[in-house]
């Protein structure tokens, strides 16, 4: 092969080469650009979503917020049922403890009034039909009891002239029945 001949296979394959490395810069750049428009694609469907991502951070902070709210009132509501259990118990046995008073007094006037029978317990006996002794415990204000503040057969206390009921538990009544000296309620009537 003649000079000429190799200097046109040398042009040639500068030529080939050339645009070989025309090709693969020219592909590199397009895929450069790709990413580039790629890359920005996701950075804006980031940017949207980070506002859906914050909307729901925030939603969730609220949840949180409303959770101990709710958790700091029932710890609350607790404590004041514990409160209200323990007030409700000492109520009740303060309750307890004026009934056994009463009722010791009760006993007590019983066995020191001699128009009344008990037994060895001091308790009255309950009466044969169910009834007890005149001036039951069980109903200060009833009207069969003789000698009781209801008596209106003898209708000389407040009320009773009009034939009803006395009911000391009454303002009236109870004004009323205060301001005889002349009677004293749940004896016999002189």
């Amino acid at each position: 092969m003649s000079t000429a001949a190799w200097i046109v296979v040398a042009v040639i394959v500068v030529v080939v080469l050339a645009a070989v490395i025309a090709a693969v810069t020219l592909g590199r750049g397009r895929r450069t650009q790709a990413r580039r428009e790629e890359a920005t694609e996701l950075r804006e469907r980031a940017r949207s979503a980070d506002v859906t991502v914050q909307r729901r951070e925030a939603e969730a902070a609220e949840a949180q917020a409303k959770a101990r709210a709710a958790q700091a009132e029932a710890d609350a509501r607790a404590a004041q049922a514990v409160q209200l259990q323990a007030e409700a118990r000492e109520r009740s046995e303060r309750a307890r403890s004026s009934r056994s008073e009463l009722d010791d007094q009760l006993r007590h006037a019983d066995e020191i009034d001699p128009d009344v029978t008990t037994d060895d317990s001091g308790d009255v006996p309950e009466e044969p039909g169910g009834s007890h002794r005149a001036g039951s415990r069980d109903d200060p204000f009833d009207s069969t009891t003789s000698g009781s503040a209801t008596d209106a057969t003898d209708a000389t206390g407040p009320g009773e002239a009009e034939g009803r009921r006395v009911d000391l538990t009454q303002p009236e009544d109870y004004e009323g029945a205060h301001a005889r000296p002349d009677r004293t309620y749940g004896a016999p009537p002189a």
